[in-house]
């Protein structure tokens, strides 16, 4: 797809596709768009080197070539990325890991109480002013990485999240690793799922940290991992509770914070029917699409995550327009400190 010729479209790597030029400034993004396949976003660059980085837990290799960039994704065919960029001279085989650590912004980044909205591309800058000067909303959710973000991020960068703090803005990093099932929530049938879950849960909580770093979010940020809907029971809920308590785990040893999206319905109702088995997250975010804007819900007991521990996804797949600015949005209110 030609992006100079069509400004608006939707870099997603949740389906084959090849995107040529540089990603509009206000992508029209579904805002639930889960899963991971071949895909490539090639754009201009002003760096004449080759260099290639690979991250394997997001399954993402970012390479520069002669004045070009390219974002390579892949689900389970990673031979043929790897054949595509060795075709236009990239130096795979030598790939380095991705990201180093940015300053961070202050430690409540992610501490916030009040309306956000979770987008799945993170917007443009004007876009943000638009919708700081003229919405109700004080935080955005940000998607930082895993291999089920299908969502591209141009727009995603340390200096963007500098840009936003400084104007008032706070955040939920959103992390998409792996899933209950590969046909849960809004997957769709393309999401990478847990197979063996303590070592996937720990391998999340490492790149989630790594990515959050690279953005500025430092030790004490509460990184949510996102669980899309499931039918708990039996096997499945044992995966997902190993698995996120897993993840929790390591992202304590890490001096981050741990939170869990996920169903009301699933997720949140295997959390409190096994909260003293595991090491629970720090913070839950839940969605049940009531319409309803506060934090209680009657499915979570008054005495659990009762410490300003909690996010309301309380509408989801609507569209917004405030400031001109028309933006595909998930609604939540934040308790969070």
């Amino acid at each position: 797809m030609d992006l100079e010729k069509n400004p608006d479209a939707c870099v997603r790597f949740d389906r084959h596709a090849v995107y040529l030029g540089t990603p509009g400034g206000r992508q029209d993004c579904p805002a639930r768009l889960r899963g991971r396949t071949e895909a490539l976003l090639v754009q201009p660059a002003g760096s004449a080197g080759s260099a290639v980085t690979e991250n394997r837990t997001a399954r993402t290799y970012r390479a520069t070539a002669d004045r070009i960039a390219v974002t390579a994704a892949y689900g389970d065919d990673r031979g043929s990325i790897q054949r595509i960029l060795r075709s236009a001279g990239l130096p795979v085989a030598t790939a380095q890991p991705e990201r180093a650590a940015a300053a961070p912004v202050p430690a409540d980044a992610t501490s916030f109480r009040g309306e956000g909205f979770d987008a799945c591309t993170a917007p443009s800058q004007s876009a943000m002013n638009a919708w700081r000067d003229a919405s109700e909303y004080g935080a955005i959710g940000i998607y930082i990485g895993g291999l089920n973000r299908a969502c591209a991020q141009p727009n995603l960068t340390a200096a963007w999240v500098r840009t936003q703090y400084a104007n008032g803005w706070r955040f939920f990093p959103l992390y998409v690793g792996r899933q209950p099932s590969s046909d849960g929530g809004s997957c769709g049938g393309g999401c990478a799922s847990i197979t063996d879950p303590v070592p996937q849960g720990t391998a999340a909580a490492d790149d989630a940290a790594k990515q959050a770093a690279a953005l500025g979010l430092g030790k004490g940020s509460v990184i949510y991992n996102d669980l899309e809907h499931y039918a708990p029971g039996g096997t499945v809920t044992a995966r997902v509770l190993a698995y996120i308590d897993a993840y929790t785990e390591r992202l304590h040893q890490l001096g981050y914070r741990s939170g869990a999206y996920g169903s009301v319905s699933s997720l949140i109702t295997d959390l409190v029917a096994n909260v003293q088995k595991i090491t629970p997250p720090d913070v839950i975010h839940f969605a049940r699409w009531n319409y309803e804007p506060t934090t209680t819900d009657s499915a979570i007991p008054a005495t659990l995550w009762p410490k300003h521990q909690r996010i309301h996804q309380y509408a989801g797949d609507t569209t917004e327009t405030h400031g001109g600015v028309r933006i595909s949005i998930d609604r939540n209110r934040l308790d969070v400190d």
